[in-house]
């Protein structure tokens, strides 16, 4: 088999017994983590209008869309529902910007439904070999070079998973595979811009998996040779130096999607570094706006490209502040933390974190690239002459610095205390007591109805 068949293989053929525990772990922190951001960014910008033209739309009623309850097709709760976990940028994520959770679990779970059932063990396998592919097809800085990561390697974490919750075979697997290779799309310009493409980018992947894995099971065909063809993913995304023969080497036995990380801060990965530092800062000499006269904040390149650019206020202010360094410093310095309240529009347009922006400057250094993707220094001047100096190369959240659990149950508690319509407390606690026992359960469908508020 080549291995385009290899991957295809893989996803149908993968038992959940043969998910290590280290990996099972993983998979059940990205179900947390993208409900849980799901359920808290519901009323987010661009959600209720994305919701009443899908509604307007209709279809078959086949699954449910999280919070809201309302009844559309599968790849229709596919997409509003991988929106709303993209909404507030707090899911999981992994070097260098992919998201795959709010796409994959969006999708899984419209084709639980659509299916007709899922046991959790087979769900916790779809979720398994969903998240391993993309974390196999994730490319370097360089490869996108301006493509949004999760738009070009994360639409075969959906499909894989539909696929296989469907019951493809593996010869309809691969053809749902290849079709979603011709769906990637996205640029980082929509991060740059404060656009609600950020989030928009999010739910079409999510979509695409649904929809690529239908297609598929009713005989559509895509170009086999996606990955190592002429014109394939390696050779238009991975620039010719991606080496496609071996994506599948390890294939079960090395898991990478291990590499997974979970924010801290409800902000850009690029901005976990600086506020970590900052806010140590801040702890550390109890310091005050007032006190502060000048930051310098140095990052790698790629990092700067996406989160270094002068401070402004646009058409959407809490996607402006998400992937703004300005603001995150000085939002971590007036209100001694990082929390979601802190992007709301009247936080963002906050006077006070306003003046202080302006003392802060942020630059590109490619000597930082030598010392990873977070790579950050900080340069803090205080008003009776002092310079306080901090770096770090690996930012909470990563898989060198990982969260503790306390940490990762903080962060889904933070969205629920934070959602403007969160379950009752019975079904919140059913829903967390479902996800602990994820590969016991007899159906997963329940998952969808205790999220609807």
């Amino acid at each position: 088999m080549n291995v385009e068949q290899r991957l295809a293989e893989f996803v149908c053929t993968l038992q959940a017994r043969d998910v290590p525990p280290d990996a099972q772990r993983i998979l059940r922190l990205v179900l947390l983590a993208a409900t849980g951001a799901a359920v808290a960014g519901a009323a987010e910008d661009g959600i209720e209008p994305l919701r009443e033209l899908l509604l307007e739309r209709g279809g078959t009623a086949q699954a449910t869309s999280f919070v809201y309850g309302d009844k559309l097709p599968a790849s229709s709760a596919a997409q509003l529902n991988g929106t709303m976990c993209r909404a507030l940028d707090y899911c999981d994520a992994m070097a260098p910007g992919i998201h795959i959770g709010s796409s994959l679990v969006p999708a899984a779970l419209a084709a639980a439904e659509a299916a007709g059932g899922c046991t959790g063990a087979e769900f916790l396998a779809a979720l398994a070999v969903g998240a391993e592919i993309s974390s196999r097809l994730n490319l370097s800085e360089a490869m996108y070079d301006g493509f949004d990561p999760t738009g070009i390697a994360v639409v075969f974490a959906p499909t894989a998973a539909a696929a296989r919750i469907l019951e493809l075979t593996p010869q309809q697997t691969l053809h749902a595979l290849a079709l979603a290779f011709n769906r990637c799309g996205g640029s980082f310009q929509s991060n740059i811009d404060g656009s609600l493409a950020v989030r928009a980018i999010q739910g079409w992947v999510a979509e695409t998996g649904v929809v690529c894995a239908q297609m598929a099971r009713r005989g559509f065909t895509g170009p086999v040779n996606f990955l190592g063809g002429l014109y394939g993913y390696g050779y238009l995304y991975g620039r010719g130096e991606l080496d496609v023969h071996a994506l599948a080497d390890g294939l079960g036995s090395q898991w990478r999607l291990l590499r997974m990380m979970f924010k801290k801060y409800p902000s850009c990965g690029a901005t976990q570094g600086m506020t970590e530092l900052v806010l140590q800062l801040v702890a550390e000499l109890d310091l005050r706006p007032e006190q502060v006269r000048a930051v310098r904040v140095v990052l790698p390149p790629y990092s700067f490209k996406l989160v270094g650019q002068p401070w402004r206020i646009g058409e959407n202010p809490r996607v402006d502040a998400q992937f703004s360094a300005q603001y995150c410093v000085a939002n971590a310095i007036v209100r001694r933390g990082s929390t979601l309240p802190h992007f709301r529009v009247e936080a963002v347009r906050d006077a006070a974190v306003g003046r202080l922006i302006e003392r802060i400057t942020v630059e590109p250094d490619a000597a930082l690239n030598a010392r990873g993707h977070t790579a950050v220094d900080v340069w803090l001047r205080t008003d009776d002459g002092r310079t306080h100096t901090r770096s770090l190369d690996i930012a909470p959240g990563f898989p060198d610095h990982p969260l503790s659990d306390t940490q990762q149950r903080a962060r889904f508690d933070d969205c629920i205390a934070y959602a403007p319509r969160p379950p009752a407390p019975q079904r919140l606690a059913g829903f967390l007591d479902a996800v602990q026992r994820l590969g016991e359960l007899d159906d997963v469908r329940v998952l969808a109805s205790l999220l609807v508020a």
